[in-house]
This record gives structure tokens, sequence and C-alpha cells, in this order.
């Protein structure tokens, strides 16, 4: 149906003013026939609309009846509260109406409390003097009750005279605290001032608890009940610091007094100079030791007692075992540090270390059974920190070093010494030379690494490294007093008259020496003697081989320069009379120890091989004929094989000869053909590759019957085919020097062109 205009103006404003109404009611007709639609699309559906239409009539009743009884209630509310706004809106008029009154009474009355005021000011003017009046008997008779503090003092009655100490210092506090807070800062000088006698009786008590707690240790064993006091009023003293300073509102003047950190200082400062404040003491060893070993009785003793008596004596909170025993091992670290500055010697540093490191954590000690579990200072630190420690291992290596080097100069002087007297050296059980020296020696050496181990592994291997140092240093020096007394020996050889026997017993002596320095290892799975030190032993022993054949080569040099001679040729006993020294001097290398005797015998041999073989080539022969070049060649056969036999007999092994080069260079001679030289050279070169030019040169020229042609075409050979010296090659030409050839073209004797 349509909407007559009147409707259509009526709904007008109101669908303005409630649109959400509108949209609700288009929103319920469009369900409502869509769900209808949906219901009658079926004409067999439309029997059941008389249905649908009661249905729907019973709920848009029920609807209506619900929104009906909610808006009554609304209504209802609403009218109620409207009720109780117009009865608040009264009350609150009628009470403005009494703030007005009650606003001009108080205008009325103003007057009036300007009386009041003066009455509070009176009243408390009142309190004031009426606390005054109560304490004036105890401020007139301060004075007094300092006299009798006083005297209570000098008997030592220092409970009673705390108790009254304190009732003062209450007193004053008191009048000092009202003062501060009635903002009387002024009058605060007066009230100290008549008070002031109360700092005097202060210092007298604390004199006297100082003097007490200095005497601590003395009196819990005589007196503790003096001791026992001074704890108590430093108690009482700590409780009263304690109480102003949680209420932190006002500090009388000496608070807080911290008597019980005082308690502490004193002690600490008593134990301190009671052991550690001496004056300057002797530091060599034996004044250091008995400090120390003082040191460590007094200690002990008193330990025991802070432990067995002074606990007892004092709270448990003051720990007075552990801050003792702390107080001991700081001051002790200090104590060894002075000491450490002063120049101590060897003894005196062994000494520190060894107390130090051993003796302080032994039983003997901190360790000691009626000490223990109570102390224990493992907690505390080292004594000695591992920078000292290791500084002061340093010092004492060098202290040691010095003495060793000492000893060692002394050893070395009192050796050479023996050298000149008119007997010779010493000998053991299997006759071989020797001397005191390596014993000396590696004894010194072995008891100062021994002694090092006593204190720490680090100590031991630094003497050790010092001790490998110096035995290298001296085996220096000894090589020198070789030299020295070789250059001695140089001038006169009858000085010192058994100067070979003393060198075999250098050799045993080194060898000695050689076959000890391992044992001088802390470590016995680690004995390997250090690169340096073997080859400082290996100069010793080649020094003295030395000097042994320039002894031997003095003795062989005129023999030798008699050879090559046609005296010699004709069958002389200059070799047997070679073969008599060698022999002499095999005897006397019989004194030394197989090693190094057959070192010389070997070296022996490759001397006479080699100045057998320099004799030959001096150019001082020339064989004329094929007749002497036989001669030549039966003399070397018969010297070689002579020589050859006398070292098989000393026990040197024809394979170990140099001799060899003698029966080869033979064979140079006695070939008949000089053509086939070249190929007999090869084979001499071949087997002698340190043979130079010159030398072959020189060995051609001894024969006597080469051709410029033969020789060139050798020469030539040579040049073609040179020689490497193969590994272990032991040289013998090399050390042979061929005079230089004479110049071809001479003027005069003169002058040379």
């Amino acid at each position: 149906m349509g909407m007559s205009a009147e409707d259509e103006r009526a709904a007008s404003p109101r669908d303005e003013e409630w649109p959400e109404a509108e949209k609700a009611e288009k929103l319920a007709r469009g369900a409502a026939l869509k769900w209808a639609s949906g219901v009658f699309y079926c004409p067999e559906k439309l029997e059941g609309l008389g249905q649908y239409r009661s249905r729907e009539t019973q709920r848009n009743s029920s609807i209506q009846s619900r929104l009906k009884s909610t808006v009554q209630s609304y209504l209802e509310g609403v009218s109620a509260g409207l009720e109780q706004l117009r009865s608040a809106a009264q009350e609150v008029q009628s009470v403005c109406q009494d703030l007005g009154a009650a606003r001009w009474a108080l205008l009325d009355s103003a007057d009036r409390f300007q009386g009041l005021q003066q009455m509070r000011a009176l009243m408390a003017e009142h309190v004031q003097l009426a606390s005054v009046v109560q304490v004036l008997p105890q401020l007139f008779s301060v004075h007094e009750v300092f006299s009798h503090t006083l005297q209570l003092l000098r008997g030592q009655h220092l409970l009673e005279a705390h108790a009254e100490l304190m009732m003062m210092e209450h007193l004053r506090d008191d009048i000092l605290s009202q003062l501060h807070l009635r903002g009387l800062s002024s009058a605060q000088a007066t009230v100290l001032s008549y008070f002031g006698g109360l700092q005097e009786l202060n210092e007298s008590l604390a004199k006297q608890l100082w003097d007490i707690v200095g005497s601590s240790l003395r009196l819990v064993r005589e007196d503790p009940v003096l001791f026992v006091t001074a704890v108590r009023i430093i108690e009482r003293e700590e409780k009263i610091d304690d109480t102003l300073l949680l209420e932190a509102t006002f500090l009388p003047p000496g608070r807080p007094k911290g008597w019980r950190q005082k308690f502490y200082h004193v002690l600490r400062e008593t134990i301190t100079g009671a052991h550690f404040h001496a004056t300057r003491m002797d530091a060599e060893g034996p004044g250091l030791a008995r400090h120390l070993v003082a040191l460590q009785k007094d200690i002990v003793s008193e330990l025991r007692v802070v432990k067995d008596l002074m606990v007892q004596c004092v709270p448990a909170h003051y720990n007075i075992l552990s801050v003792c025993t702390a107080t001991y091992h700081q001051a002790l670290t200090s104590h060894l540090q002075d000491i450490l500055r002063e120049d101590l010697d060897k003894q005196g540093l062994f000494l520190l270390l060894e107390w130090a490191l051993r003796v302080y954590h032994s039983p003997e000690m901190m360790g000691h059974p009626d000490l223990l579990p109570e102390v224990d200072v493992s907690a505390l630190g080292p004594l000695m920190s591992p920078e000292l420690v290791d500084q002061t291992e340093r010092k004492y290596v060098v202290k040691v070093k010095a003495s060793v080097l000492e000893w060692m100069q002394r050893t070395l002087e009192v050796e050479f010494k023996e050298w000149f007297r008119e007997e010779e050296p010493e000998t053991d059980h299997q006759g071989f030379f020797q001397s005191a020296l390596p014993i000396i020696v590696m004894q010194m050496l072995n008891e100062n690494i021994q002694v090092a181990s006593l204190i720490t592994d680090s100590l031991q291997q630094k003497v050790y490294n010092m001790a490998l140092e110096e035995l290298e240093a001296f085996l220096g020096r000894l090589r020198e007093a070789l030299v020295q007394c070789g250059k001695e020996h140089q001038k006169d050889r009858t000085i010192p008259k058994y100067y070979v026997s003393y060198l075999l017993a250098m050799l045993n002596n080194n060898l000695a020496l050689s076959s000890s320095v391992s044992s001088l290892h802390p470590d016995t799975a680690h004995r390997e003697v250090p690169t340096s030190l073997r080859a400082a032993l290996d100069r010793t022993q080649k020094k003295a081989c030395q000097l042994l054949l320039e002894e031997l080569l003095l003795d062989l040099q005129p023999l030798c320069l008699q050879l090559p001679s046609r005296k010699w040729l004709s069958g002389s006993q200059l070799v047997s009379s070679m073969c008599e020294v060698i022999d002499k001097y095999a005897k006397d290398f019989s004194r030394v120890r197989k090693p190094v005797f057959m070192l010389l015998l070997t070296e022996s041999e490759l001397l006479v091989a080699s100045q057998y073989l320099r004799a030959l080539m001096q150019k001082k022969m020339v064989c004329k004929s094929e007749e002497e070049r036989g001669q030549l060649c039966n003399r070397l056969l018969q010297d070689a094989t002579q020589l050859r036999e006398l070292f098989c007999g000393l026990g040197l092994d024809r394979s170990q000869q140099s001799l060899e080069a003698v029966f080869a260079l033979r064979e140079l001679i006695c070939l008949k053909d000089p053509a086939l030289l070249s190929l007999e050279v090869l084979g001499f070169i071949t087997k002698y590759p340190d043979a130079s030019d010159e030398h072959i040169s020189t060995l051609l020229d001894l024969r006597g019957d080469v051709s410029k042609e033969v020789r060139h075409m050798v020469l030539e050979m040579m040049a073609q085919h040179p020689q490497v010296l193969p590994e272990g090659y032991r040289p013998i030409f090399s050390t042979i020097l061929v005079p230089a050839p004479e110049l071809p073209f001479c003027l005069r004797k003169g002058k040379c062109a």
C-alpha cells in the first residue's frame, strides 16, 4: 500500500531523526519476504499458511509485551533518579549556607588566636626549663664525675670508669641533640667547652685499652681478665656507634669512634713491630739463618697462644686467629722483600728461598700439628710471588756462578802447577794417567745442582744450565792454558819434564768429563749433552792431541830431513830410528784410554805418512838411472812395509792406515814404461783425489825419465778427469805443500827479469 502525503511528512522527520530504525525495518521486511518466498514456493505448503500466521502472531505479541515491560522499568528508574537529584540539590544548598556561617564565625574569632600563640611559646619555654631543671643535678656534678672517672682509670677499674664516661657522654650528646633540633647551634660550643674533660678521659681510656691490646699475647696467658675487659669496652663503643649511625639524625662529636678497627690496627702493629721492624741485621748466611729460625719459633708459639687462649677471650665474629695469621703472612711477605733488597750472598739467598718455599708450609711452621686445621695459609697466596721467586733464583744463580768460576779458576791454576813437578801424574788402577781435576769440577757442579733441587725444580734447572755454561767456559780456558803451556814448552822442551804424560792425563780427564756430564741432568730420562758442550769437549780433546802430535813431529823432523838421500837409498837405519820414536810415543799413548789411544795412533800414522811423502816431494833428489829407480822402489817398499807392520803391531788395522799412499806412489816410480804413466796416474788420483797437478808433477820429477810430452799428456789427462773428494775421505796430499818451481830465465843470481 502507498502512504498518504501526511504520513510521508510525518515520517520524514522521524527518518531524519532515527535513520537506524528505517534501515532496520527495511532489513526486517527483506528478510521476511525472503523467508516467505522460500517457504511458500511450493503450492502444497500453502495449506500451512494459517498455522504460520497464528504462530507469528503469538510471537509478535510476546515481543511487544517484553518491550512494554522494559520501557516501563526504564521510565520508573528515570523518575527515581530525578527525585534523587532534586534532594541532592537541596542538601548542597543547605551545606553552602552552613559553610558561609562558619566562615563568618572564624573571621570574628581571628583576633582571639593571637593570645593562643603567646601561650604556645610560653608552654615551649616551660618544657625546656623543666628539662633543664631535671638535669641540673647531673650538670653540677659533671666535674666531680670527671675526677672520679680519672681515678678509676688510674686504678685500672676500666669497666666502672667506662660506665661513668658513657653516662657523661650520653648527657652531653642529649643536650647537643636538643640544641641541634631547635637550631641553636651557637650554644653547642658552650656545651662542648663545659664537657671538655670528656676528651681527656677518652684519650686516657683509649691509651690504656691500646696498651692492653698491645700486650694481649702476654695477658691472655697471665691475666686474661684485663684483656677481656678491654674487649667488652670496645664492643660497647661499637654498639653505640652502630646505633647513632642507624638513627642518622645527629652525630655527636668524636663519633663514630671505630675502636674495633683500632683494635685490629694496634694488634697488627704490635705483631709487626715485635718481629719485623728490627734494626739492620746481618745479611750473611749465619746471621740470616738465626733470624729466620727465631721468626719460625716465635710465630708458631704466638699462633698457638692465639688459637688456644685468645680465641676464647673475644667474640667469634672477630675471627682473631684468621686476622693474626693473615697479619703474620703479610708482614713476612714485606719483611722478606726488605731482606732481598740487601746484597745477600748465595747462602743467604738459598736460606731465604728454602724458608719461604719449604719451611714456611712445613709441619715445622704453619703446617704444625698444633695449628691445624684452624690455621690455613693456602688461601693467603704465596709468601713470595712467582716473579719474586724467579728474580731471587736468578740472583742465587749469579752468586753460585761467581763461586763456581772462582773455584774452577783455582782448580785450573792448581792443575797446571802440578805439570811442573818433578814427577809423573797419578794413575788409576788400570795404569792410565789422570788428575783430580774432573772429580773436583764434576763434584762442585753436581753439589750445586743437588742443593738447588732442595728448593724448586725451576732453580735446579737454572743451576743446571749455568753449570753447563760454566763447564763449557772452563773448557775454553783449559784449551787456552794448554796452548800457553805448549808455547812455553816449545821454548824449552825440558820444561815441563813430563809434558807428554800430563797431556795424556788431560785427555783422560776430558774423557772423564765427557762421560760424567750427562749425569748432571736432574731428569734421568733426558740426559743429553748439549751440542755446544759436546763441541767444546771435542775441541779440548783435539787441542791436546794436536800438542802431542806436534811433540811427535818435533822428534821425527830431524829424521825426515834426511829423506831422500843417496845414503838413505844405500840402506841406512833412518826408518828404524823413526820406528823407535814412534814406538816410544805409542807406549806413552797406551797410558790413555782406548778411544783416544786409537785416535792418537791413527793421527800419528797419518802424520808419519804425510811427513814421509812431504820429504819425498821436496825435490832433493832425482833418479839418474833405472838402477837408482829400482833402489828407490826397494827402499820405499821396505820403509812402507816396516812402518805398516809397526802400526799393525800397535793395533791399527791396515784399512785405517794412510801408508798405503806410499805403496801407491811406489807403483808410479817402479813403472818401467813412461808411456803408461797416464793410466797409472789416473788410478792414483782416483784413489787419492786430493793429489794435485803439482804433486803428480813432483813425483814425475822424482823418476827422472819423464819427457815433456809425457808430462803434458799426464797433466792433460788429469784436467780431463777432475776428482771430487768422496764423503768420509781422509785427506793426505792436501796437507803437503810442494816447493815452487825455479824461474827458468835468470840473468844472474841476484836479479830475475
